[in-house]
């Protein structure tokens, strides 16, 4: 597991920008909600304490994995954002719906990147059981929230350095 020996929510404040600045869109998928809103939590958290200002922090729910696409490209849209966060959940059944759903979600999220010149942080556990979804939304192995929290503030500095140049 590429988690084992790693806790997702260790990350050096030092090392990252100020967030009192910058404005973060999160989508968040309603589907197993424990555990997308105990990523949220992360997000939230870990912004906050970077300097990000709650209000400069919006978040928009959606039905399902799937949707988050959709409601992340009307954020890219219509709010003036440094960077978009999408959460979800994604448990493997007995079906293909969950390969479907992972590869559309992945596909969908990587095309947003590609269309925006904001950047879209994919957040979205695809476990193949409850118990490791819990583990990575606040467990055992910390929290993958707090990982895309960190990965937005270092993705806001890049666009702005390519802006700058």
């Amino acid at each position: 597991m590429a988690t084992a020996n790693k806790n997702l929510s260790n990350y050096d404040k030092n090392a990252l920008p100020n967030a009192k600045d910058f404005k973060f869109g999160v989508v968040v998928s309603e589907w197993n909600d424990k555990i997308t809103n105990g990523l949220y939590q992360g997000v939230f958290d870990t912004l906050v304490d970077c300097g990000a200002q709650p209000e400069n922090i919006i978040r928009w729910d959606v039905p399902g994995s799937f949707e988050l696409i959709f409601g992340a490209k009307q954020m890219h849209e219509n709010l003036n954002l440094d960077a978009v966060i999408t959460i979800g959940c994604v448990i493997k059944g007995e079906t293909m719906h969950f390969e479907f759903v992972c590869e559309g979600v992945t596909q969908g999220i990587k095309d947003l990147n590609v269309k925006y010149s904001v950047p879209t942080i994919f957040c979205v556990l695809t476990d193949n059981n409850e118990q490791q979804s819990i583990d990575r939304s606040g467990g055992v192995h910390g929290n993958k929230g707090t990982e895309a929290a960190v990965a937005a503030l270092k993705m806001i500095a890049l666009n702005s350095l390519a802006k700058n140049k």
